[in-house]
């Protein structure tokens, strides 16, 4: 990301910075990779490490089922009956060492404040409005919003109305694709979007409240739960290069060309070992003999996930609004029948979909075989 500032600051680092009363605000420098990665430096009216009860409350980890024969899956996600606020209601569909995945149904505030003590999440809006309150100032998110919220962020998700979010726990940090970006960490001409598109936080609300506020914090495969002896909205400023932000899948402008491309072209993200890429709205290929339709892969090295948002994804039948589809690697997957022949002079399509690649294979979480298509794996067998 790049430098970014909210709220009063002093004019030098790591020197006094009073109050009104002639007390020091308390700087907390927060940073990735020790010392070396992107950081920022927060001005608080209390000292972040004010902690009141600690008490460990349960375990989050999903479990997986056994590996059984290697097939396709397909997820409809609609039929989750689980809701509530945005980390008691989330639902783990799939996972591995480097992330964790599911969707959540938001349809109330978070009662307590969150932070993920084991990396990076993005929550991507499906449909919804809301707003996200932050250490680092609030957020308004919409439809298309993903919403990247860096290691250790303090915040609460309060919707405005029901919101359905695909969300990705990572266990590193998520950036930017360094392909796109220049050595000065600058996206480039031919990035898909630029920082223009991106967002920080809108408006920086202080709160100067003692009192005792709970924070969960997720880290190393439990909840937990640390009552603050103040509230832990406390900062009046802030600047660096770490904090909330967010790009709406609107603004990916697609690359095209004559014959197809192959996904790396929509890669919007990338963490260790993964991936995230947006399929949106965009005009085929226009060579006079292209084959709109995708190529059977052979996807040797990673497993393919997609999140079908909007629209009829044109090299799939029978795919619904929610639908996960899991391509795993070492099997060749590809276009159902007909589909291939179909996509034969069309000119766009208006699908949108937010695909994950992983480098390392996917575990099924156990539960999510109860919302499973268990005939997605024969469906490409011709009639």
């Amino acid at each position: 990301m790049y430098y970014r500032q909210l709220g009063k600051i002093p004019h030098k680092r790591h020197t006094m910075f009073k109050k009104e009363d002639g007390t020091l605000f308390r700087e907390q420098v927060m940073g990735t990779k020790g010392f070396s990665g992107t950081q920022s430096i927060l001005y608080h009216h209390f000292l972040p490490t004010e902690v009141v009860k600690s008490t460990k409350l349960y375990r989050y980890l999903p479990e997986y089922e056994e590996q059984d024969a290697l097939n396709h899956r397909h997820l409809l996600t609609t039929e989750i009956e689980t809701k509530g606020d945005a980390l008691q209601a989330r639902e783990y569909l799939l996972g591995n060492d480097d992330l964790l995945i599911g969707t959540v149904l938001v349809t109330e505030p978070m009662k307590s404040f969150y932070r993920n003590g084991d990396g990076d999440e993005v929550l991507y809006i499906h449909y919804g409005t809301g707003k996200i309150e932050s250490m680092f100032g609030s957020i308004t998110y919409r439809p298309g919003d993903y919403v990247t919220l860096p290691i250790g962020t303090i915040y609460r998700l309060t919707p405005t109305e029901t919101t359905k979010i695909l969300f990705v726990e990572s266990f590193s940090q998520i950036t930017t694709p360094k392909c796109y970006r220049n050595e000065y960490g600058q996206l480039l001409e031919h990035s898909p979007f630029c920082e223009r598109d991106i967002r920080g936080p809108e408006e920086l609300e202080t709160f100067n409240e003692k009192g005792e506020f709970e924070v969960l914090t997720k880290t190393r495969g439990f909840i937990h739960s640390h009552i603050l002896g103040h509230h832990p909205l406390d900062v009046v400023g802030w600047d660096g290069y770490l904090y909330p932000w967010v790009f709406n899948i609107e603004d990916f402008e697609p690359i095209t060309g004559r014959v197809h491309q192959p996904p790396p072209v929509h890669q919007t993200f990338e963490g260790h070992n993964f991936v995230i890429c947006s399929f949106v709205p965009r005009l085929y290929d226009y060579h006079p003999e292209a084959i709109p339709a995708p190529y059977y892969h052979s996807n040797v090295n990673s497993d393919e996930l997609l999140y079908y948002v909007e629209g009829n994804f044109m090299s799939r039948k029978g795919i619904k609004k929610g639908s996960i589809t899991l391509h795993p690697s070492g099997i060749p997957h590809g276009p159902h029948p007909g589909t291939t022949e179909a996509s034969i002079g069309k000119k766009e399509t208006l699908e949108l979909a937010v695909m994950i690649d992983t480098f390392r294979p996917l575990k099924v979480v156990k539960k999510a075989q109860a919302i499973e298509d268990k005939n997605y794996m024969f469906t490409w067998i011709e009639k």
